[in-house]
């Protein structure tokens, strides 16, 4: 379940006039993108892939949002000024995003990319010290090789794969990687009020509907806005942002997971009321998206000692690996149905394959990657609602993959649930040896933002080498 963090960014530059109406686009800091490449893998390639060179842009709400013919601030901390944004219509006809220059990424949001050779990736900082103002967490998406818009992936049929250091981040921080169904172009076409696009990082949209953001559909989502009471830089809106979400990657050095989450529509959704399934309300199996998804948690599925920090785990933690997801067709071909979603991990030049879930007395010894029987029976299992089913399945997930997705990298700590659900025991309350409940070894009374914000700060995760391409064409084997 990915509850990203959304942290506001209020940069004391000035900025030039904006013209037009809507979400308007300030230009005052130049918009560069820094290049990273990425592996265009064919049949036989074994790894060896041809490159294409590729960018990253950053999430619009990390970037400054200021009134269009001023320096001043439209948000400020977690609240909208009144004076700009007494409205949604007035206030995204007032307010602008700005743009983001080398500097700023590095010294602003703490993110640094290399492409050089065959190495090629990005390190994201947890929080960074910047000139202006504390930056926590980032979230960043691929654009494609125009520098303009995201570069969708066609994956049915297809891997996706990448190296990972997460030595460097351990519980309560989620490294994710993940596909969601954005559009192209970010919403610069379909909704007049965008004036930015994916150029500016607009358009995010997940399962979880979030109403943290602070655009949607080209507009202020200001209207019934609460800042967080425990978050200083984060609220909610009236609007939340829903489409389909393949997570590839959410893990710590403690645990990890890998889980498909489907939707009862196609594309980029505003949703609000019910729509939406918030987390806070009865209504979250209501809600247009399965929230809870199909998760293949290896600690979760009875295998304490395959995932951790040391030389006594299949997989070390402590030391870079390689991740492969295979997206598996009922025919082997691109025009057939999603049918499994199968994992694989490279390591010191070893192909590691995912064990098969440990337990037994739930009848599901057998499954080692995700299929509809495998959500079913583990569903049933751990008593958990079958609303991945209800939504569609993986079918209906590779119709997604068909559709195109964006590539999604994020690092964020979890002022809801702590990232218990992730790496340790969750529901809390629920007595702890209760099937499906155990999910990693952190503490329970950890994870908490304030602490890892205050004594985890220099924590970072890195994400390298992306490759796709036909099965088993991606890695070394």
């Amino acid at each position: 379940t990915t509850m990203a963090r959304l942290t506001c960014i209020t940069l004391a530059f000035v900025a030039l006039i904006a013209t037009g109406y809507g979400q308007q686009m300030a230009t005052n800091t130049a918009e560069e993108h820094p290049k990273l490449s990425i592996g265009v893998c064919k049949e036989g390639d074994n790894g060896n892939c041809a490159k294409e060179q590729a960018s990253i842009t950053i999430d619009s709400n990390w970037r400054w949002t200021h009134v269009a013919d001023d320096y001043v601030n439209c948000y400020t901390g977690n609240v909208w000024d009144a004076e700009y944004c007494p409205d949604s219509a007035t206030c995204t006809e007032n307010c602008a995003l700005d743009g983001v220059d080398a500097t700023t990424w590095e010294q602003t949001y703490g993110i640094t990319t290399w492409d050089e050779g065959d190495d090629s990736g990005m390190e994201l900082v947890f929080v960074t010290e910047g000139p202006y103002s504390t930056n926590i967490g980032s979230r960043v998406y691929l654009l494609d090789t125009d520098d303009t818009n995201y570069r969708m992936f066609t994956l049915k049929n297809r891997e996706f794969t990448m190296d990972v250091d997460v030595s460097g981040i351990g519980c309560g921080l989620n490294g994710a990687v993940y596909f969601v169904e954005m559009d192209r172009d970010g919403g610069l076409s379909e909704f007049d009020g965008n004036k930015c696009g994916s150029n500016y990082g607009t358009g995010y949209c997940d399962a979880q509907c979030p109403h943290d953001m602070k655009w949607i559909s080209g507009e202020a989502n200001c209207e019934d806005w609460q800042g967080a009471d425990n978050d200083a830089n984060s609220g909610t809106g009236h609007y939340g942002a829903c489409c389909f979400e393949m997570d590839i990657w959410e893990a710590n050095n403690m645990a990890n997971s890998f889980t498909p989450h489907d939707c009862a529509l196609t594309g980029y959704y505003r949703c609000e009321g019910t729509e939406c399934g918030d987390n806070d309300s009865d209504e979250r199996y209501d809600g247009v998206c399965d929230k809870d998804g199909c998760d293949w948690a290896v600690y979760r599925l009875g295998h304490q000692e395959f995932y951790g920090p040391g030389s006594e785990y299949t997989l070390d933690s402590t030391q870079p690996f390689t991740i492969v997801t295979q997206f598996i067709t009922s025919d082997g071909t691109d025009s057939g149905d999603l049918v499994e979603v199968k994992r694989k991990y490279v390591q010191n030049g070893q192909v590691i394959d995912n064990p098969a879930a440990n337990l037994p007395e739930g009848g599901i010894s057998a499954f080692d990657s995700v299929t509809d029987e495998y959500c079913h029976d583990i569903k049933e299992y751990f008593g958990d609602v079958q609303d991945f089913a209800l939504k569609g399945g993986l079918k209906d997930m590779g119709d997604a993959l068909d559709r195109g997705v964006v590539l999604t990298l994020s690092l964020w700590d979890d002022h809801f649930a702590y990232m218990l659900w992730l790496d340790s025991q969750y529901p809390v309350e629920v007595p702890a040896d209760t099937p499906g409940v155990q999910r990693g070894p952190c503490p329970t009374d950890g994870g908490r933002p304030e602490d890892l914000e205050a004594n985890f700060a220099d924590s970072s995760v890195k994400f390298m080498n992306l490759k796709f391409g036909p099965i088993d064409s991606t890695y070394a084997h």
